[in-house]
């Protein structure tokens, strides 16, 4: 130990505390987290005060990464080279934030994780709104203090316009606790933050109509809403993101496209990931992920196999990859040096109070500078006013110093005064330039009263604050980027979602779409229409009716499932498009098929659902009703809807308000017609009762039909055979009594039909009026067309007539009725009922739906 030395005993114990809190309090305040103000860590801000130093405006050329980072290094910043290269990149880098503050030219990196270029390849410069964020730094308008070595001073806060903490989020990890804070959109942050202002006290829920969600630079979707409110509210919460993504055909497979994906996910990354996933045959459905992404923008392709189901598969990637991944939002940031938790009005709070401090501190700077050339002018005026006599003065002066003693001394001007009047120029004398400080000082003095009233007014300096957040507004104001997916249990949708009719169409293929009751435009009745919906071949409009956004559709499938859809779920296509299958929308098995569907009202009206029933019939001639309450609680992968036996299958289902009457026909030409209320009421996991007894055991359920107790009379049975033989027959004669009397169910019914060899067994039956049409579909392709009208009525236990002519070995497939068609096309009358059109086939608008 050298002289002069000595040691001091100390416990490490207490050592260690001391140098840790330090060093973390270091880490919180100078490095990891932002500062509520402007929103910028240390390092942001060095680098942006680096680039203002050396003058790399937006408006001037591009300058090496490596001289401003150089500059940075040198001047404020005595940390590694990369930490302010990184740092700078991140800045400059559109999928990282939601407003970029440096302007790169070169390899900045990618969204695929690629690293940018080192700094000596890369150019940079300043974005328009970086020099908004240090507008004014030089009118005294923030706190300066000395940098690491005490030679420089640099500034503890920039005075920013941009509400830079929440438009572009942070993330930070310092000691003990970190940072984690979303980016929004401009527009909406200055629409809150101009509500803030009229109204000190407005709520959260009120600037939430305003700032609605996070918005993300990479797009996506924000999938529930609970996590926001939560975040909003208390500084924390959990976003859920989806990417953004759509179905498409392509050689006859189905594909998932990808087109946005979660903010903060490495594509290729999660690409590699879900390959690994498909190999461990973690992920099943999928055969190629192929990046199309190009410059144009980001196209990731799914390529299904053929068996696959979209919305299965695509449920499988939201779970196990990255294409569904979550924000955990924690807002803490430094309020006066200290780090706190903030909710949304908080951080508005300390943006509006920092930018009223910086207009007031520019507005004293700019007062005390206009009252100094003020002055200045004054003795300008008063050397013009006394001209000669100034100029004999000076010239009679050995020296300035003297010069300026005599004019103090005469006119009585200031020292500043004097000076100015002895460095006057000659050309200052002409009459022009005396007029000109005239008018200069008139100018200033207006400019000082405005200053002072500034001062003395906070609703006028608000009033300033307004009007430069609207320029910022139309400056760099943009449309959400995010969209929100108002999920199950949040918000409700209803209240998004404006309640309209809407037409739903549903083709014999199982395609289906809906469509603005605008787009087809009213006619009167017999009207000619417009050209209506492209199909498949040999596929045709089977079920056309126009519901309202809020209703339900409920689709049964011969399994025995049932599935929900909202009406506003469906797909939007135009009146040309032949919409998607149906299959693709719900999470249906892919040996299973839709059945049936039914269009209710809201299923939350306690009393709708508890009046109405839904009547179900299997191939084996089991049926069972079932209130609809029942199925008023949706599964996103759907509930039994009836026990189906084996070697059975769910046929048809309706809807029926209680009190409406029943007919099952079977293949042997036998109907049998009960009243709805002679089946009670079973769950949903029941197999149902015997509404028929089979002939035999090649004999099967060909179709069920229910009919309201007032529609008895006008109704016509038609039924169809597989040979080509159809009739149709009342169901009340013109004396009032019944074609086929009302028995019990269960019983073995009465004949519709006399099936012979020559007519086949009986495939189809229908409710039918002299309005509707027929489609007749043959096994070998062949669709026929044929108005009911053209069928007389017979009587029961007839053969029928032939109805076409079947070629060879051909039999007919299934009979569909359809609306009547018109001259040309569809068109919706002003009463919306449908009128029919050209090539389009549409059902009896669903009467169980108007019930």
């Amino acid at each position: 130990m050298s002289d002069g030395e000595k040691l001091i005993p100390i416990n490490i114990e207490d050592e260690m505390k001391s140098a840790y809190i330090d060093y973390s309090m270091s880490v919180i305040v100078s490095r990891a987290l932002p500062d509520v103000r402007d929103g910028l860590k240390p390092v942001h801000r060095r680098v942006l005060y680096g680039m203002y130093d050396l003058g790399v405006f937006s408006n001037r050329a591009h300058k090496k990464s490596a001289r401003i980072v150089g500059e940075v290094l040198g001047k404020y910043h005595p940390h590694g080279d990369t930490s302010v290269y990184d740092a700078m990149v991140r800045m400059a880098q559109e999928w990282s934030l939601r407003y970029l503050l440096v302007d790169g030219q070169g390899n900045f990196g990618s969204i695929d994780g690629d690293s940018p270029a080192a700094m000596r390849y890369t150019e940079a410069r300043m974005k328009k709104m970086s020099e908004d964020i240090m507008a004014d730094i030089d009118k005294e308008t923030v706190d300066f203090q000395l940098n690491f070595d005490d030679t420089l001073e640099e500034p503890t806060v920039m005075p920013t316009r941009i509400p830079n903490l929440l438009i572009n989020g942070a993330s930070g990890i310092a000691v003990g606790m970190a940072t984690n804070m979303p980016p929004h959109n401009l527009t909406e942050v200055v629409d809150g933050t101009l509500a803030y202002i009229d109204n000190n006290d407005i709520e959260i829920d009120e600037l939430m109509q305003h700032i609605k969600a996070p918005d993300f630079p990479t797009g996506g979707v924000i999938y529930g809403y609970e996590g926001v409110r939560e975040a909003f509210k208390t500084g924390r919460g959990r976003i859920v993101m989806r990417a953004k993504t759509s179905f498409e055909e392509a050689n006859g497979r189905e594909c998932i496209i990808v087109s946005e994906i979660p903010y903060q996910v490495n594509k290729a990354e999660m690409i590699k990931k879900t390959a690994d996933l498909i190999n461990e045959k973690r992920i099943e459905g999928i055969s190629n992920i192929r990046d199309e992404s190009d410059r144009s923008g980001m196209r990731i392709v799914y390529e299904l196999k053929r068996d696959a189901v979209p919305n299965v598969v695509l449920n499988t990637l939201y779970k196990y990859t990255q294409l569904q991944s979550s924000f955990s939002v924690n807002n803490i940031a430094l309020v006066k040096g200290r780090p706190q938790m903030l909710n949304l009005k908080d951080l508005i709070h300390y943006f509006v109070e920092h930018r009223h401090d910086v207009v007031v501190r520019r507005t004293k700077y700019e007062l005390r500078k206009a009252e100094e050339r003020a002055h200045i002018l004054e003795g300008l005026i008063i050397a013009s006013d006394n001209i000669d006599e100034v100029i004999a003065l000076i010239r009679a002066s050995k020296d300035g110093d003297e010069a300026r003693a005599k004019l103090i001394e005469r006119f009585n001007l200031s020292d500043i005064q004097a000076r100015a009047i002895v460095e006057m120029r000659l050309r200052q004398l002409t009459g022009l330039e005396q007029d000109k400080l005239r008018a200069e000082y008139e100018e200033i003095m207006k400019l000082i009263q405005r200053l002072k009233d500034l001062l003395e007014s906070k609703e006028l300096r608000m009033a300033l604050i307004k009007e430069e957040l609207v320029e910022v507004k139309e400056k760099y104001g943009d449309a959400r980027r995010s969209t929100i997916e108002y999920s199950g249990g949040d918000v409700s949708i209803e209240d998004l979602i404006a309640d309209e009719q809407v037409v739903i169409t549903i083709s014999h293929a199982g395609y289906i779409k809906r469509t603005n009751l605008s787009e087809y435009k009213t006619q009167n009745r017999g009207g000619v229409g417009q050209k209506s919906a492209g199909t498949r071949d040999q596929d045709f409009l089977e079920h056309l009716f126009v519901a309202t956004n809020h209703q339900y559709l409920l689709f049964f499938t011969q399994k025995g499932k049932c599935f929900w859809m909202r009406v506003y779920e469906v797909p939007e296509g135009s009146k040309t498009s032949k919409g998607r299958a149906i299959q693709n929308l719900i999470n249906i098995e892919s040996d299973d098929k839709v059945k049936a569907f039914i269009c209710t009202q809201d299923l939350k009206d306690e009393d709708y659902i508890n009046s109405h029933y839904v009547i179900m019939a299997t191939k084996q001639g089991q049926v069972k009703k079932t209130p609809l309450e029942q199925y008023s609680r949706p599964r996103q992968n759907g509930i039994n809807a009836i026990t189906i036996r084996e070697d059975d299958e769910l046929l048809e289902a309706k809807l029926t308000n209680g009190d409406s009457q029943v007919l099952v026909a079977v293949k042997s030409g036998k109907l049998v017609r009960f009243e709805e209320e002679k089946t009670r009421p079973m769950g949903r996991t029941a197999s149902g009762v015997r509404g028929i007894t089979l002939a035999d055991e090649n004999d099967e359920v060909i179709g069920m039909v229910s009919v309201n107790k007032e529609d008895i009379n006008d109704t016509q049975l038609l039924v169809v055979t597989e040979n080509g033989y159809g009739k149709r027959t009342k169901l009340v004669d013109e004396d009032g009594e019944d074609v086929y009397r009302i028995t019990n169910r269960g019983g073995k019914g009465v004949k519709t039909l006399n099936i012979t060899e020559k007519t086949g067994a009986l495939i189809s039956i229908n409710a039918v009026t002299d309005e509707d049409d027929l489609m007749i579909i043959n096994k070998s392709g062949l669709t026929i067309r044929m108005e009911v009208s053209d069928l007389r009525v017979m009587g029961r236990a007839t053969q029928g007539v032939r109805l076409i002519n079947i070629k060879g070995n051909d039999s007919i497939a299934a009979v569909t009725k359809v609306m009547k068609e018109e001259e040309e096309e569809t068109g919706i009358d002003a009463d919306q009922e449908v009128n029919n059109a050209d090539d389009v086939a549409t059902s009896d608008t669903i009467s169980e739906t108007e019930e």
